[in-house]
């Protein structure tokens, strides 16, 4: 997730039991360029494994090039992004673009796999749009040429994030014959509930969590606990809601510097700290504030507000995007 899912985010969800991660996405492009941005999106770290580095783009030489880049930081895999959806990645043809094109995407994730001796993973879509529902067919030519595992979101690229995915073609695909790689399900996963549900119902080797874990990474030990137990786990207190906000914080000035890394944590205080009564005034501060002390002192100032707070468990609200097909 471009902008999210960057060392500060994924320290909280490992903490929480996310057991395989992704870097946020890389274009293949601005690693050859040496783009300081994109350079700086292979940072990983021991304590996040298993973790994949994700690259995009849409021409072979370049994601060939990329993988020899990615294969010197030893990641545990390379995952190839053929899902994004977003205009300025999908109309260049490249991300969820590469749909209207399978016999390049077969192309492309051939050229990578020949590039690294990293395992190679796919994350994509159902297809370009609902004439074009190809994954069947994309999972059998991918598998072909050497991936180790494919990801699917249940919507196509003309869907976005609206409407519900749809699981069924993703169940499809685990239960051809021809498959034998492990099939992962995206979409809509927003509770321990749906997770077992949908991993029973349509036979996946897992679930992929996405934008259910912005703001609430609990989601991850939530699952666990409730595959284990069949029970679900109370909400995190207000307190440990404060703990994550104050480690994400401690990790982004580490990693970010003190300027970059206060003002990129300020998106994320709002999805923390939702559900709150009379948060507003505490979360202006939060994202005003440029001193980190004055910071911490607000979180501690949460911590005491709420105190004899019982947080109630309400649904997830998963972030939607709204862009036309173009």
């Amino acid at each position: 997730m471009e902008d999210v899912s960057d060392p500060p985010f994924r320290a909280v969800c490992k903490d929480n039991g996310a057991d395989l991660m992704y870097t946020e996405f890389i274009s293949s492009e601005g690693l050859i360029r040496d783009a300081i941005k994109s350079r700086r999106k292979l940072d990983i770290f021991d304590y996040e494994r298993p973790v994949g580095i994700q690259i995009f783009g849409g021409d072979e030489e370049s994601l060939s090039l990329a993988a020899k880049i990615v294969d010197v930081t030893q990641p545990d895999l390379l995952d190839i992004n053929f899902g994004c959806p977003v205009k300025k990645v999908a109309l260049k043809g490249a991300g969820a673009g590469v749909l209207k094109d399978i016999d390049l995407m077969v192309r492309l994730t051939e050229a990578v796999v020949k590039s690294t001796s990293l395992p190679v993973t796919v994350k994509t879509r159902l297809g370009w749009d609902d004439s074009m529902l190809n994954i069947e067919e994309v999972a059998e030519r991918l598998q072909d040429v050497g991936i180790k595992a494919l990801a699917i979101h249940g919507r196509t690229r003309c869907q976005m994030y609206k409407g519900d995915a749809d699981w069924t073609l993703i169940g499809k695909v685990k239960n051809n014959p021809r498959m034998h790689i492990p099939i992962f399900g995206n979409g809509d996963i927003d509770s321990p509930q749906k997770a077992v549900e949908y991993k029973n119902r349509y036979g996946v080797d897992g679930v992929m969590i996405g934008r259910a874990a912005i703001g609430y990474p609990w989601i991850f030990r939530e699952i666990k606990h409730f595959v284990q137990t069949g029970e679900l786990l109370e909400p995190p207190t207000v307190e440990e809601r404060v703990n994550v906000v104050r480690k994400h914080l401690h990790k982004s000035l580490d990693w970010k510097g003190p300027i970059v890394g206060i003002n990129e944590m300020r998106r994320h205080y709002a999805n923390y700290l939702k559900g709150l009564p009379n948060i507003k005034e505490y979360r202006s501060k939060l994202v005003t504030l440029n001193d980190p002390a004055a910071i911490e002192a607000i979180l501690d100032e949460i911590i005491i507000r709420y105190s004899n707070y019982e947080i109630e468990a309400t649904p997830i609200e998963l972030i939607n995007y709204h862009e036309k097909c173009g």
